[in-house]
């Protein structure tokens, strides 16, 4: 495996904006490639298989977690899973590729651990719970019920934020993306 390849973790409450910066800074780096996250969800309007995320069953998900094929793996909301394959993640590593991740705050922390100094950890904060409620009640993608799950794990998110590498604040998107790549370049040129 080549070691100068490095790895990126992202994580942040759902709504936060983690998503719109990715989808901004990652062009930006043709030698960093995007782990693609297995998970037992339904994909939302829009999602590919095998491309946003790899949609498996909860049978498939709990004979990966036997074979200890994850990295990472937890049953993020009661019935749905999501995990990080390994053998996606060395693919990736071998073909010389730096490797983004962007998982929950609990797979990021596993993350972090198995790759130590030859990975990045980043936490994108919401400006304030409040703020992210209204994000994520204005995307559109939200019950109630999945609403107030999502609020309760993004105060318990919040609290770690001091674990991770580097915390970006999501008040201005344009601000965010540009304090990431920042951050990303100056990863990725140091030895």
């Amino acid at each position: 495996m080549d070691y100068t390849t490095k790895v990126i973790i992202f994580t942040a409450p759902s709504g936060s904006g983690k998503g719109s910066i990715l989808s901004r800074v990652l062009p930006l780096f043709s030698d960093i490639a995007f782990s693609v996250s297995a998970t037992t969800r339904l994909p939302r309007k829009g999602e590919i298989n095998n491309v946003h995320y790899h949609f498996i069953t909860i049978e498939q998900f709990q004979q990966h977690i036997k074979n200890d094929d994850f990295l990472e793996w937890e049953e993020v909301y009661e019935g749905t899973f999501y995990g990080t394959l390994k053998s996606e993640t060395y693919q990736l590593l071998s073909q010389g590729k730096h490797v983004l991740f962007e998982v929950d705050v609990k797979g990021a922390l596993a993350i972090k651990k198995h790759f130590q100094s030859r990975a990045l950890s980043i936490f994108i904060h919401p400006p304030s719970l409040a703020e992210l409620k209204r994000r994520l009640t204005e995307r559109g993608t939200e019950t109630e019920f999945t609403l107030h799950q999502r609020l309760k794990k993004a105060e318990i998110e919040i609290l770690q934020a001091h674990l991770f590498d580097k915390v970006v604040v999501n008040h201005d998107l344009d601000k965010a993306c540009q304090e990431v790549e920042l951050i990303l370049r100056e990863f990725l040129t140091n030895k």
